[in-house]
């Protein structure tokens, strides 16, 4: 596995177990000490996440113009890593709105590059490998985050700013290791980078219907998975301690780090498109668990699954839209699916929020297992018209 996939995963690590620190007690924060309802905390997941996705297409298409990467991931990192504090010294639900708006933009800045980067510096018949390793040391940190946030809760009760200051470490660490640890492939030939397809209908048509069908199911399958706040909610619902509600993060992440890599290894050899089926028939489960169970243990159950649904699809879709993509449009193209997938987010986390407020959280997975099992009719779809 190339040096470069293994240090942008090590930066993965990094940044989730800040950001994760601090995202899987946000949701208590903002209800308890701030007073935010569940709308209006959909409200703030939704915007932090489409920011991020519009962010990624410019970032994207940036980097496919430029024919560079590193210096847009430096910045991205920069920014997010500059926003921790904030949550920390934030007096109103407006000052995290505005941080989360800004770590998002982050966020955005790095996404779509990072993924093209990966491709760049990958074989073409390990991609799934490089996807999913990258994906489960990012999700390790995802992990390492909410057991933080859980270890500093015991140890100052609901001291969520202790939480917050602390997060911050890491993030300021991801900046020495892409400094130090990235290198980037050196682009053959001389002149400008080559051009990306322009954004119009010909331009979007040129990346081919294997990426349209691909990104298609992704907007399906994250309307069926909204922002991951709605699952620490529902575990504080379910009769499970307000500090001890992020366990269901913790439980969540182990199987996604567990699954992902993995199944990146499975899809190189035996195709992408059955295991992408088969994630999607987890999180069917997963949202049925989550809306009809009774109790921390069936919830506890369908955070399990939301996570084997995670690690058997995130790395397997990033390694279809690779596939798919021409080199001189990876960057457009990560861009665009995560736009995409990104304003689904927003609609997904303001329609969960409106449910659970109208109908309680039943409503809300339900409605989520219905996307989904939409996302699985598509995804068996034919791959030519």
């Amino acid at each position: 596995m190339p040096r470069t996939v293994w240090m942008l995963g090590l930066v993965s690590l990094l940044m989730d177990t800040s950001s994760e620190a601090i995202h899987s007690v946000l949701p208590l924060f903002l209800a308890g000490v701030l007073g935010a309802s569940p709308l209006v905390i959909g409200l703030i997941e939704g915007i932090g996440e489409a920011t991020g996705a519009i962010t990624k297409l410019f970032s994207g298409r940036l980097s496919d113009r430029i024919g560079r990467r590193k210096g847009l991931l430096i910045g991205g990192y920069g920014l997010a890593a500059l926003t921790k504090p904030i949550f920390a010294l934030a007096p109103s639900v407006s000052w995290v709105l505005g941080a989360r708006f800004v770590d998002r933009v982050g966020k955005g800045i790095r996404g779509a590059p990072r993924d093209a980067l990966v491709a760049d510096v990958t074989p073409a018949g390990r991609l799934g490998a490089a996807y999913g390793l990258r994906q489960s040391l990012d999700t390790i940190g995802a992990v390492a985050g909410p057991v933080l946030a859980l270890a500093l809760l015991a140890l100052w009760h609901d001291a969520y700013r202790v939480v917050f200051w602390v997060a911050a470490i890491p993030a300021a660490a991801t900046i020495v290791v892409l400094a130090l640890g990235v290198r980037e492939p050196r682009r053959h030939g001389a002149g400008p980078a080559p051009r990306p397809p322009p954004l119009t209908r010909d331009g979007l048509a040129r990346l081919g219907r294997p990426f349209w069908l691909a990104t298609v199911t992704a907007v399906l399958m994250t309307m069926a998975r909204f922002s991951e706040a709605f699952l620490v909610l529902r575990a504080a619902d379910s009769g499970l301690h307000a500090g001890l509600a992020p366990v269901i993060i913790v439980a969540m992440n182990m199987v996604y780090a567990l699954a992902g890599y993995p199944v990146g290894l499975l899809s190189d050899r035996v195709g992408r498109r059955g295991l992408l089926g088969w994630g999607l028939a987890a999180l069917i489960a997963a949202d049925l668990a989550l809306g009809l169970g009774h109790g921390v243990v069936a919830v506890l159950a369908g955070g399990a699954l939301w996570g084997l649904h995670m690690g058997m699809t995130q790395g397997v879709l990033s390694a279809l839209v690779a596939d798919a993509a021409p080199v001189e449009a990876r960057g457009t193209a990560f861009g665009l699916f995560h736009l995409l997938t990104g304003l689904s987010m927003l609609a997904a986390s303001l329609a969960a929020g409106a449910l659970w407020s109208l109908s309680g959280p039943a409503a809300a997975f339900l409605t989520g297992a219905g996307f989904a099992a939409l996302a699985l009719l598509l995804s068996r779809a034919p791959l030519r018209a």
